[in-house]
């Protein structure tokens, strides 16, 4: 990981909170937090970004900005396909993949991580646990569930768009 990616990291719950402060639901806030964390980590591509902490923040107002533009926050967040953020936040999918295509391509991508990263993954976005609720399901520190969950989310986005390209 790059100098800035650890950097980044150590903005996390008080990115979160900010979050949490505007929108009024937790939920909500973390799943910002991990898509401008995604998307700060993609644009770096590994290179140095001068003010880590202001460009992270700059892009997770766009994307609630972006959302409510969109309509798409909700007080409550609903319980739908694995690529319903892709869909979001990444461009169209090809249109040369049929659905099954893409779910084996994710189903591949998610048996490449680790188990409790893949298993932080799926408790959250299959069956909507909290944060809280998978580290305590898992026996792990909260932190070590946000980090394998935006871990799982930036893998399987670079994986799919790898794979799509071929």
């Amino acid at each position: 990981m790059s100098r800035s990616g650890a950097v980044l990291e150590n903005y996390y719950r008080e990115l979160v909170s900010f979050l949490c402060a505007r929108l009024g639901n937790r939920q909500a806030a973390e799943d910002i937090a991990h898509d401008a964390y995604i998307r700060v980590l993609e644009r770096s591509g590994g290179s140095e970004i001068e003010h880590p902490r202001a460009f992270l923040y700059r892009t997770a107002l766009n994307l609630v900005i972006d959302g409510h533009r969109r309509g798409l926050l909700r007080q409550v967040e609903p319980l739908e396909v694995l690529d319903s953020d892709e869909r979001f936040f990444s461009p169209a999918p090809s249109q040369s993949m049929d659905l099954n295509q893409r779910l084996e391509l994710m189903q591949r991508a998610l048996a490449e991580l680790s188990q409790p990263c893949r298993e932080s993954f799926l408790l959250r976005k299959l069956d909507g646990l909290s944060h809280p609720q998978i580290a305590e399901r898992l026996g792990i520190s909260r932190s070590v569930v946000e980090k394998h969950i935006v871990n799982a989310m930036k893998h399987c986005r670079l994986r799919m768009r790898d794979w799509e390209s071929q």
